[in-house]
Order: C-alpha cells, then sequence, then structure tokens
C-alpha cells in the first residue's frame, strides 16, 4: 500500500511533467529540440515504469484504467528508442483505434 502511493505520486508527476512538456507545442518542436524529446520520453518511461510496479490488487480495484497502455509505451520508448515517432499523424494506431504516439520514423 505504502509502495502504491509512492509509486502513484511518481507517476503523478511524471504526467504533469508530460503535460508541462507538451502544452502549446506541435510535433515538430519536438524535432528540433532534442531536450525536450528526451524529457517527454523519459517521462513516459517514468510513468510505464510505476504502472509496472504497482500492486495487482490496486489495479484489480480500478479495472477501468487502462494499465497496459503505459507499460506498452514504456518498453517501446526503451527497446524501441531509435524508431519513435512523435507525430501521432504518421503513427500506427492501437487496435482499438486510438493513436499511439510511437511508431516507425519516416524520414
Amino acid at each position: 500500500m505504502q509502495r502504491d502511493r509512492l509509486l502513484l505520486s511518481e507517476m503523478i508527476d511524471a504526467a504533469e511533467r508530460i503535460v508541462d512538456l507538451t502544452a502549446g507545442r506541435t510535433a515538430a518542436d519536438f524535432d528540433v529540440d532534442r531536450d525536450r524529446r528526451e524529457a517527454l520520453l523519459w517521462s513516459y518511461t517514468v510513468l510505464g515504469e510505476g504502472v509496472s510496479q504497482l500492486s495487482d490488487d490496486l489495479k484489480a480495484a480500478h479495472p477501468q484504467i487502462m494499465w497496459s497502455d503505459p507499460v506498452r509505451l514504456r518498453h517501446r520508448i526503451v527497446h524501441g528508442y531509435w524508431s519513435i515517432e512523435l507525430d501521432p499523424r504518421r503513427s500506427p494506431r492501437h487496435d482499438h483505434g486510438t493513436p499511439t504516439g510511437v511508431g516507425r520514423r519516416h524520414r
């Protein structure tokens, strides 16, 4: 329970950082600002890692949350970082039709 609280606090911090980093920005802004892009990817990684370490009890208590999405995104960033696509218009979609924000980089 205490560990879940700590993880949730870290996840909230990461989500707030994501909002701050993306406010008023376009995907093109991240193509030219490497530091901002890497900070964004790091924040997504922290979010996904936090979700992966939450207790099964907490996740089971909130089945309406798509817990696997941040974890999959974290894995995609960490294991496929060279092909991250930040422009959702050029990204593949999940099976349920929601843009992933990641995909093969088109150059």
